[in-house]
């Protein structure tokens, strides 16, 4: 069956400190439109950014997920997206108040305090559909004896088995889950919200001695010593493999939309369930493009003649496969051996330059500009270059696969970001500056 999108029915918010800083914040749900995805918006000091919740904006941080747009922060965002993804809720607005650092409220360190606030703003429905990413081929990363594996399985849920291990008295603990189908969002809310965020004595001692968490006693965070929790019981006897599980579903709601298949993992943490999250992306990126394919052109030969002033041999857009109206386009280069340029760069074994690939994605790059109407006619002149990478040697037989997305767009000047791929491998890669000039 298909899924509709979800967003929250009205605002709701709660207020308090950081786990990690103890600075005081405010928390603030708002409903978000269909295909918003889940956005933070970071206020301090009068200013305010919004921080899409994508693991493309996350800053390398120990024990926990960081999301970053230029100066402005937002902390320790897992179990919040955990709550979000366990309620299924597609769309958000996050607001967050206070403090520096931008920490979110912790609660209890689990996200038990997230779901019933969401629960009791009320989860809508909303007309668009969820498109999940369903895992095809197998994915996996590691560091040390740590692993996470992404593993083709259901279509309308992701089944995660978490191994984890420590020294006693935690010892080895398997937990196993399933999230996705509606069934599932009252045993995410009962049997994985309430896990709470865990270290061990030595641990503490450490956090505090860099300032870390000094707000708190054991009696408010799980501290395990050599005997069991300080201060403390546990809420379940796996309670570590659960609040691994959640951590996990919170950072992979930084993929942006719903996974479905099966997730493996063994004494995983933060930095692998990132590593994850990007593969998985560019394995759905990679299925959409193949896809992309196998339709008909929307813009042919003919077309992108009257759109661009080049000719044979310098017209280097073959066909264009998809155009979402002024934001992104999609083309096809295919590289044959009677190209001009491979009789003079090295005959012997050929390589397409690697200055007409670029030069292919700004033509590209041209064709969506001239989607704006207050462009009709204009001529992009290329402006400059930056980040420019070319990563992997093109050769006849290829078929280059162009993308350009717009990043900033005006009356006279646009700023894209453009890549090429063969196959499921990025070829090249630019960010391209036009300047929009009367012919």
């Amino acid at each position: 069956m298909a899924e509709h999108q979800k967003t929250i029915s009205k605002p709701a918010s709660f207020s308090g400190r950081g786990l990690f800083s103890g600075e005081p914040a405010t928390l603030t749900f708002l409903p978000a439109e269909p295909g918003t995805g889940i956005a933070f918006v970071r206020e301090q000091d009068g200013k305010a950014a919004t921080i899409l919740a994508s693991v493309a904006n996350v800053m390398k941080r120990p024990r926990r997920t960081c999301l970053k747009n230029g100066t402005l922060f937002v902390e320790t965002v897992e179990h919040c997206m955990a709550a979000l993804g366990g309620l299924g809720i597609d769309n958000a607005v996050v607001k967050v108040a206070g403090g520096k650092v931008g920490e979110l409220p912790s609660g209890d360190g689990s996200s038990l305090p997230f779901v019933q606030l969401l629960q009791e703003a009320g989860v809508q429905e909303q007309e668009a559909l969820v498109e999940p990413l369903i895992i095809k081929k197998p994915e996996h990363v590691a560091i040390g004896d740590a692993s996470l594996a992404a593993l083709p399985g259901p279509t309308d849920r992701l089944e995660i088995l978490y191994d984890f291990e420590a020294a006693p008295p935690l010892g080895r603990q398997v937990f196993h889950f399933a999230i996705g189908p509606a069934n599932t969002i009252e045993a995410f809310a009962t049997q994985v919200a309430p896990a709470r965020t865990f270290v061990s004595e030595p641990e503490a001692l450490e956090l505090r001695s860099r300032g870390l968490g000094q707000h708190l006693s054991p009696k408010e965070l799980l501290v395990i010593s050599a005997t069991g929790p300080i201060d403390n019981a546990f809420r379940f006897p796996d309670e570590c493999a659960r609040h691994k599980v959640l951590d996990l579903i919170g950072d992979l709601g930084l993929i942006g939309r719903p996974v479905r298949g099966r997730i493996v993992a063994h004494k995983s943490g933060h930095e692998l369930n990132h590593l994850l999250a990007r593969k998985l992306i560019l394995q759905y990126e990679s299925a959409a493009r193949e896809s992309l394919l196998m339709r008909d052109a929307v813009l042919d030969i003919r077309r992108i003649q009257s759109i661009l002033p080049h000719r044979y041999p310098m017209l280097l857009v073959d066909r264009v496969l998809q155009i979402i109206g002024d934001q992104k386009a999609t083309g096809v280069k295919n590289i044959t051996f009677n190209e001009i340029f491979f009789q003079g760069h090295y005959p012997g074994t050929p390589i397409m330059p690697g200055v007409l690939i670029v030069e292919a994605m700004a033509q590209l790059g041209g064709i969506l500009v001239s989607q704006k109407l207050e462009h009709t006619g204009k001529v992009a002149v290329l402006l400059s270059l930056d980040k420019v990478k070319l990563r992997q040697a093109v050769v006849p037989g290829d078929q280059l696969i162009l993308e350009a997305v717009a990043l900033r767009v005006k009356s006279r000047t646009a700023h894209l970001r453009c890549k090429a791929f063969v196959g499921d491998n990025l070829a090249a890669e630019a960010d391209i500056k036009f300047m929009l000039r009367d012919p």
